[in-house]
């Protein structure tokens, strides 16, 4: 009996990067154009993601730093985005995690798609999350 060996999140990580700056880009296009727009498929920018919020160091084994994360979907497997801030909530980098049952793997974003997820960024500063969601996390 043959047995098929399922991909790693190391060998499918990029694959859907892809698909998902395809789908941000494609929604923050729109939503900078009309907040009300949508897409037939996809919805609104608003809508895309399951949530943002902040991961204080030490929630996760190993986990030094905290950082904001933007997660897109959970379970097995999972993706998000994570937003390492400075002190004053500017931005380190910008990585982008694919995850599954005791596996995972990350890209550091650069070049456009780091511009595309830098002006994501500025707009949850603007509107107060990235403050009001690092308060929540730092006073529960």
């Amino acid at each position: 009996m043959e047995t098929t060996k399922q991909a790693t999140c190391k060998e499918q990580v990029a694959s859907h990067l892809r698909g998902r700056i395809h789908d941000i880009r494609k929604l923050w296009n729109l939503e900078r154009q009309d907040p009300e727009a949508s897409d037939p498929d996809l919805g609104t920018f608003n809508e895309y993601g399951l949530s943002f919020d902040y991961v204080a160091p030490g929630t996760f084994t190993g986990r030094r730093r905290g950082y904001f994360r933007y997660q897109l979907s959970w379970g097995g497997p999972s993706d998000e985005f994570r937003f390492y801030a400075t002190e004053g909530f500017g931005l380190d980098r910008i990585e982008y995690w694919f995850l599954d049952w005791f596996d995972g793997a990350h890209i550091q974003l650069t070049g456009r798609d780091l511009e595309l997820l830098t002006e994501v960024w500025d707009m949850f500063r603007e509107v107060g999350t990235v403050e009001a969601e690092y308060k929540r996390a730092v006073t529960s």
